[in-house]
């Protein structure tokens, strides 16, 4: 009678273990959508009754077979665990650029949830976790890409709101230059440029002509990237989801108007208000160099200063013209404000204007023929979801890498006539939610004024807190910056 009752006892505890792990498992694909998952059902079932797969079948060996095998199986486990916490939950991001200066720094730790704007269902779900797109060490490929889903998203917490801090993957990074040196250079700038389109002349022309001739200027550099595979390498593609993780603010949402004047940006005829630690690019003509404890005052780093010096001609008091040289040096405000009022280190500062032609490129779109400016942008209608568009020779540029490239449909122009899919079309209804990302630190940043709309495929997740902050090397100060630990993303305004 009590061996019954112990083993009654045994059946209702494993039934009881079994109901734990089975009810947040079906939870989990009823959240997730993803039925096939039911196959795994008989599997945990053996686990807890049958007992018909000795899943641990290397406990009952002697010597190194157990050793070595208690060793994988830990592994494997803890990598499985991190594979599904890192594609559905949060994941770990270090902010690599200034581009976010003075909000986010570089060398922020950031706890991003996925769970904000709802995770991804993996594009390329065979990939070894813990990396983005490449093995460290070996430098090859750490996905494999079959099978490639489709793009779907679960729902989540809440969507992308304006001036949040998103982490998304990069939407120009789908074609890469394999050689190291250029893997982190837009494939596209480099054929504009390698085209000679930096000093192209299209004023005169119409604008089938114009079309023409920019797409005839990038697909020149793309010869000569092609045509020299030991200086570039070859030119590879990225799925989406392997793309490289990029982090800026959202300015700009759906179906909005965006409109960039003298920097500030205006969404729907409206100015949007600007982070409260925005950055520009100031010319700093110094009578002796920054003391060390007014740059940790200031929050001036070195990586401000290794902007090159720019010599401009002025004309002096006594009418003679004479080179000054100036620093280049991005500030906020308040920065701005404090060195103005030390005349002992700064004789002149003035904030960097579309006159200096100090910008990083063209704007984008680089097939387009705008005379737009990093400062003095659009206006651009961000495409929405459901929302159609009237198109013409004055936006298609705008809007041919969504088209085509996004939405995955053949796009050309004709005779002044656009054609989508071998159809004339004078509009088009958009398949997704498309966002304006743009970094704080305003003149040092590579943001969609080059590369253009984030596709709502790309988004990846909001970033939570800092876990830990790490001063760069060669910065002045502790290498912890103690005073950033556990902040909230969404303080940062």
């Amino acid at each position: 009678m009590i061996d019954k009752r112990k083993a009654n006892l045994s059946k209702k505890k494993q039934w009881i273990k079994f109901l734990l792990v089975l009810i947040p498992y079906l939870l989990f694909l009823y959240w997730v959508k993803s039925w096939w998952g039911l196959l795994v059902v008989p599997f945990i079932y053996d686990i807890y009754f049958t007992k018909k797969i000795n899943w641990q079948w290397w406990k009952d060996r002697e010597g190194p077979i157990r050793f070595i095998m208690s060793w994988v199986d830990a592994i494997v486990f803890a990598l499985v665990a991190v594979y599904f916490i890192n594609l559905f939950f949060f994941q770990n991001y270090v902010i690599p650029s200034s581009s976010l200066e003075k909000s986010l720094l570089r060398g922020d730790y950031l706890f991003v949830s996925k769970l904000s704007y709802g995770p991804r269902i993996p594009q390329t779900p065979l990939t070894m976790p813990l990396t983005q797109h490449t093995l460290p060490i070996f430098g090859t490929k750490s996905y494999i890409e079959w099978p490639h889903w489709d793009y779907r998203r679960v729902k989540g917490l809440g969507n992308v709101e304006l001036n949040d801090i998103v982490v998304f993957n990069y939407p120009a990074g789908d074609s890469v230059m394999r050689a190291d040196r250029y893997q982190a250079q837009d494939y596209y700038q480099a054929c504009y440029q390698l085209g000679g389109g930096l000093n192209m002349q299209a004023d005169s022309l119409s604008p089938q002509q114009q079309w023409d001739l920019y797409h005839a200027v990038l697909d020149y550099g793309a010869n000569v990237i092609k045509s020299n595979p030991v200086e570039y390498g070859d030119v590879f593609s990225r799925p989406t989801d392997r793309r490289e993780n990029y982090v800026k603010r959202c300015v700009g949402l759906p179906g909005q108007k965006l409109e960039i004047k003298d920097k500030i940006i205006y969404l729907d005829g409206k100015a949007n208000k600007e982070p409260d630690n925005v950055q520009y690019t100031y010319l700093v003509r110094l009578n002796q160099e920054i003391p060390e404890e007014l740059m940790v005052e200031l929050g001036i780093t070195n990586e401000d200063l290794e902007h090159p010096a720019l010599d401009r001609w002025e004309t002096n008091s006594d009418g003679q013209t004479i080179s000054v040289k100036y620093r280049v040096i991005p500030m906020t405000k308040a920065t701005y404000e404090a060195l103005k009022k030390r005349p002992d280190i700064v004789a002149d500062i003035k904030i960097v204007t579309d006159d200096d032609h100090l910008d990083s490129g063209k704007v984008y779109p680089l097939t387009g023929h705008h005379h737009w400016t990093r400062d003095n942008y659009g206006p651009v209608e961000i495409p929405a979801k459901g929302k159609t568009i009237q198109l013409d020779m004055s936006n298609i540029a705008v809007y041919e890498r969504p088209i085509r490239v996004y939405e995955d449909n053949k796009l050309e122009v004709k005779n002044g006539k656009i054609y989508i899919n071998d159809k004339e079309a004078t509009s088009y209804t958009f398949k997704m939610d498309y966002y304006w990302m743009m970094g704080d630190n305003r003149h040092n940043s590579l943001d969609s004024r080059y590369w253009g709309f984030v596709p709502e495929d790309h988004v990846v997740g909001k970033p939570i807190f800092i876990w830990l902050s790490l001063r760069p090397s060669g910065e002045v100060g502790p290498k912890i910056r103690w005073g950033r630990l556990f902040n909230c993303v969404d303080n940062i305004k």
